[in-house]
C-alpha cells in the first residue's frame, strides 16, 4: 500500500510532530487538537499514549472490535502521532493495537459466553481463562498474576501484554488451555480506552510489558510444532464423553510414564506422546497441557529434560497425523 492511499483516509492537517523521543507517555492529558464531529478526546489521548509507547494502532469501529477502514489494518497500523491525531480527531473510534509490529504477545484470558463451548468441562468454564492460566503458572512455579501491562475487558476477561522475546509466535486458540488465546504476529487486540456498549477496556496494571517468560514461549512453540496445520484446524468436539475419555487417558498415560522403569522409560514416553497427540489433534486436549504433564512425569521417572522434550515432540507429532475423531475411537 502506498503513502498516497493512506493519505486518502487522513481527514485533517495535523500539528507538526514533536522530535523523536521527546514525548512522555504519561504526560499526554494536556494534548489539545481540534476535534470534529463526534470525536472523543479521551480516545484520542489513549491512542496517542499507546503510540508513544511505540505500539502500532489503528481505528476500530466506534463501540465495536472490527477495523473501521476497508484497507488492511496491518498496513494502516502506525505509531506516528500525526496520523493518530488525524484519525481520532475525526471520529470516536475504538483503538486496535497490531501486536506483531508493536513487539507484543498478548494472552487473552476469556470467559465463556452463553452456552458452554464444546469440549470444555463445567469446572473449566467456571474458572474461565484466568483460572486455567493461573493453574498453569502454579504448575511451573510462577506467580499469578504476572507484573506486566494488563487490561480488563468488557466481557469480564483480561489481556496480559508481554514483550516478544525472540522467535516468531502466531495467533492461537486454546493451545495453552481452555479459554486462553494468544494474539501475536498477525493479530490485534482492542486497547484500553475503547468501549463496547457501556463497558470499557480499562488498565488493570500499568507496568511496562515484561518479556514473555521462556516457559510460556516454549509451551507455545512446542505445542505449535506438534500440530500439523490440518490438525490445528479441527474443531473442538462437543461430546462430553470425548472430554472425559481424554482426561482419563491423560491421567493414565502420565502415570505410566512416571512409574516406568529404566530401559523402558523413553519408549513409554513416546507411546504416551503418540496416544495423547491423537487426542490433542482432535481438539480433546490442549497440546501445551499434554506437553507439560508428560514433561513433569518424565522428570519424575528420571529422564533428562532435553531428551524427554524431544521424545514428547516426536510422539505427539506422529499421533497428530492420526487424530482420534471421537472419545476412544481412532
Amino acid at each position: 500500500m502506498t503513502i498516497e492511499k493512506r493519505a486518502s483516509v487522513t481527514p485533517l492537517r495535523s500539528p507538526p510532530a514533536e522530535p523523536a523521543g521527546s514525548r512522555d507517555p504519561d504526560a499526554l492529558n494536556d494534548i489539545r487538537v481540534p476535534l470534529t464531529g463526534s470525536a472523543d478526546p479521551g480516545l484520542l489521548r489513549s491512542a496517542l499514549a499507546l503510540a508513544a509507547r511505540g505500539w502500532h494502532v489503528f481505528p476500530c469501529a466506534a463501540g465495536g472490535k472490527r477495523p473501521s477502514f476497508r484497507q488492511s489494518w496491518q498496513d494502516l497500523a502506525t505509531a506516528d502521532p500525526d496520523q493518530v491525531r488525524a484519525w481520532w480527531s475525526r471520529q470516536p473510534y475504538n483503538i486496535g493495537v497490531s501486536c506483531g509490529p508493536s513487539g507484543l504477545v498478548v494472552i487473552d484470558l476469556d470467559v465463556p459466553r452463553g452456552t458452554r463451548p464444546g469440549g470444555i468441562s463445567a469446572g473449566e468454564a467456571a474458572a474461565g481463562g484466568t483460572g486455567t492460566f493461573a493453574r498453569l503458572c502454579q504448575r511451573h512455579g510462577e506467580p499469578y498474576p504476572p507484573v506486566t501491562f494488563s487490561v480488563n475487558t468488557p466481557s469480564g476477561g483480561c489481556h496480559l501484554y508481554f514483550a516478544a522475546a525472540g522467535g516468531r509466535l502466531r495467533n492461537s486458540a486454546g493451545l495453552l488451555g481452555p479459554l486462553v488465546d494468544i494474539r501475536a504476529d498477525g493479530g490485534y487486540v482492542v486497547a484500553p480506552g475503547s468501549r463496547i456498549g457501556q463497558r470499557a477496556y480499562t488498565v488493570r496494571d500499568g507496568s511496562p510489558p515484561m518479556p514473555l517468560p521462556p516457559w510460556i514461549a516454549a509451551l507455545l512453540q512446542d505445542g505449535a510444532a506438534t500440530m500439523p496445520a490440518s490438525a490445528r484446524r479441527l474443531p473442538v468436539l462437543g461430546r462430553a464423553q470425548g472430554t472425559a475419555y481424554a482426561l482419563a487417558a491423560l491421567h493414565e498415560e502420565t502415570r505410566r510414564v512416571a512409574t516406568a522403569q529404566p530401559g523402558t522409560r523413553n519408549d513409554t514416553l513416546n507411546r504416551a506422546g503418540f496416544s495423547l497427540g491423537q487426542l490433542a489433534a482432535a481438539g480433546l486436549l490442549p497440546p501445551a497441557a499434554v506437553i507439560t504433564a508428560l514433561a513433569s512425569a518424565a522428570r519424575e521417572a528420571g529422564l533428562p529434560e532435553g531428551e524427554a522434550r524431544r521424545t514428547i515432540r516426536s510422539g505427539m507429532a506422529a499421533g497428530a497425523r492420526k487424530p482420534r475423531r471421537s472419545g476412544g475411537a481412532s
